[in-house]
């Protein structure tokens, strides 16, 4: 559709919102109230045989998505957050109740996509359509832009996107979408609630990012003079609160990360991320396929998703493999051979591996085989244990393998889902950590952190044994809906302004 035509329709809607004020109806009224939703009155009336009408006097309000007029007889389709019903509206009934042309005004002064109300009998047609036999009509907001005619293809994806509204009430199946991940949301908390973690809340504005290796979002209060960052994880403050006593905590909640945008990342997302005291990354294994085999199997009543083409099961126990040995598997480099950087940069570019000479460490080599070669591959659930100690820095060092910490990264369809440490507690390791941290940033590593003095202060009053793990709620969704792209799965993702 045309802009030109586009504002032709949309005058034709205003003209009609003053035809209604004319006759002295308020084209917005306030509310309306309703006995009824679509579906309930579908399914209680199930049994009605064509021609059969029932004397009962409901009341169903909704937004108008067909309308098929013809002379002395309507037939609209009503759309509500439950489903569909037709209003069957017959002149003569219409006015015997509302008087001299309130048929007309119906006719002459509604379109698809306005939201009416309506009262009558229930009627299943000769046709077999149960219908709500109106009696009363009441026009409760008047659309003034007209629905697309269609709304799929590639052409439209993006506009689907900025005009999430709009996709909403012509696809259902976008809902379906979005009550999925409230659903999920729901049941996630109170797995946790019923298993004595609080919810806390920490803050969003923070003097120093930290939690993760990722560029910050930055901005400025005024009153403060002080330059405040977009929390990219909200790990630093819960493990302050574990420190202050609470042994069981978790955030459910937006990380903003000023990085690029792709089919599985989004510049703000939600996750959820937990601390539990006196455990360690092996409890949190335990407790995150527990998490997700239970919600999963409430959510959809199975374990066996099928996720763009393939069936991924979810039935525990899942594979456990060291990133050593899937490396090793996949690629044949062994990180337990090499002592020194200059042949292992030698055997990883004979593996394939390009600009491997650009990595400094064996540990930085075995991730980025790691994340180059295997990642893909893990299409089941797999937990990949034992993280280099360069690119874990709140970690704690694994405590039979050198150079490795215990931390595990949960896989499935070839992308990380939950990532888990046990929590580094000394606060002298940890201050080197950050310290080698600062100096990457200082040296223009844009996605490396500083040094966070209160944590470190935290620390030294003393953090148990604790077990963390964070998950990403948006790519768990993903899967559960089998969704190629986590805008699909975000109600309103970021996009670049249309003018730009």
């Amino acid at each position: 559709m045309s802009r030109h035509t586009g504002d032709e329709l949309r005058q034709q809607r205003l003209d009609k919102v003053q035809q209604w004020l004319r006759a002295g109806i308020n084209p917005y009224p306030y509310r309306y109230e309703r006995t009824h939703g679509t579906v309930e009155l579908q399914k209680q009336y199930e049994s009605l045989t064509a021609g059969e009408e029932v004397a009962v006097t409901v009341r169903v309000a909704g937004r108008v998505m067909a309308r098929r007029v013809f002379g002395k007889l309507a037939f609209f389709t009503i759309q509500d957050e439950q489903g569909t019903i037709q209003f069957y509206l017959e002149k003569q009934r219409i006015q015997d109740q509302m008087g001299e042309g309130a048929f007309e005004r119906l006719k002459q002064g509604t379109d698809a996509g306005d939201i009416i109300g309506a009262e009558g009998s229930i009627k299943r047609t000769e046709k077999g359509e149960l219908s709500l036999y109106v009696t009363h009509y009441e026009l409760l907001t008047k659309s003034l832009l007209p629905l697309p005619d269609k709304w799929h293809g590639l052409t439209d994806v993006e506009k689907r996107y900025r005009q999430r509204y709009v996709d909403l009430i012509v696809n259902p199946e976008v809902q379906d979408i979005f009550r999925k991940r409230a659903r999920l949301i729901q049941l996630t908390r109170r797995y946790l609630d019923e298993r004595n973690f609080l919810e806390m809340e920490t803050p969003v504005l923070q003097p120093e990012a930290g939690g993760a290796d990722a560029r910050p979002f930055i901005t400025h209060h005024n009153t403060l003079e002080i330059d405040l960052y977009l929390r990219i994880a909200t790990e630093l403050h819960l493990k302050r609160l574990v420190v202050g006593g609470f042994e069981r905590v978790y955030e459910l909640g937006r990380i903003f990360r000023n990085e690029g945008i792709s089919t599985r990342h989004n510049p703000e997302f939600t996750s959820i991320e937990l601390y539990q005291a006196y455990a360690d990354y092996t409890d949190m294994m335990v407790l995150t396929e527990d998490l997700i085999t239970t919600v999963t199997q409430e959510l959809l009543g199975s374990l066996q998703v099928n996720y763009q083409g393939q069936e991924i099961d979810f039935t525990p126990p899942w594979r456990k493999v060291t990133m050593v040995d899937v490396v090793r598997e996949t690629t044949g480099w062994d990180f337990m051979k090499f002592t020194k950087l200059t042949p292992a940069q030698t055997a990883a570019e004979n593996c394939g591996l390009k600009n491997a000479g650009e990595y400094n460490s064996l540990g930085r080599l075995l991730n980025a085989l790691f994340e180059a070669f295997c990642e893909a591959t893990l299409s089941q659930p797999t937990f990949v244990l034992d993280f280099p100690v360069e690119i874990s820095p709140l970690a704690k060092k694994h405590r039979s393998q050198p150079g490795l910490v215990e931390r595990f990264e949960l896989y499935m369809a070839g992308r990380e889902l939950a990532n888990s440490f046990s929590e580094l507690t000394d606060p002298m390791d940890q201050r080197e950590r950050l310290e080698q941290q600062a100096a990457r940033k200082a040296a223009g590593d844009g996605e490396a952190q500083g040094v966070d003095e209160d944590f470190l202060t935290a620390l030294e009053y003393g953090l148990p044994p604790t077990g963390g793990m964070g998950l990403g709620i948006d790519r768990w969704v993903m899967l559960v809906t089998d969704a190629a792209s986590i805008r699909e799965v975000i109600p309103f993702p970021l996009l670049k302004p249309e003018h730009s």
